[in-house]
């Protein structure tokens, strides 16, 4: 039996614009792929934005392996004085944060475009 094993990719991608990076997430956020995303966050982190923006609209999941590389995230920018947001969560990643609390946690905006300020 020669069972294939879809591999989900994780993209990630980032643009700073005066003190503002926003880092855009695609795909799944799970044991195997938070190492890449840990990564990612913490060379935008490196820069020292005054706000570090994360798209997760085309997140289609995230487990708690994520979560985790997201409140670290958040923790070490507010301990470098700046802000993470998280935007455009879609609706299973929007439960997630609801079950867990973190919807509280995190300011969360319901549209990243509007959210970006390099967008505007």
């Amino acid at each position: 039996m020669n069972a294939k094993v879809s591999l989900v990719e994780l993209k990630v991608s980032s643009r700073s614009h005066a003190g503002h990076t926003t880092v855009s997430v695609r795909g799944e956020i799970d044991l195997y792929t938070a190492p890449q995303l840990q990564e990612e966050l913490a060379s935008a982190l490196d820069a020292v934005p005054d706000r570090l923006l994360i798209d997760m609209s085309q997140v289609e999941f995230c487990d708690s392996t994520g979560m985790n590389v997201l409140l670290s995230a958040l923790k070490q920018a507010k301990d470098q004085g700046g802000v993470l947001e998280l935007a455009g969560p879609r609706p299973a990643v929007r439960k997630i944060l609801q079950v867990t609390g973190l919807d509280s946690v995190f300011t969360v905006h319901a549209d990243a475009a509007a959210a970006d300020p390099a967008r505007r």
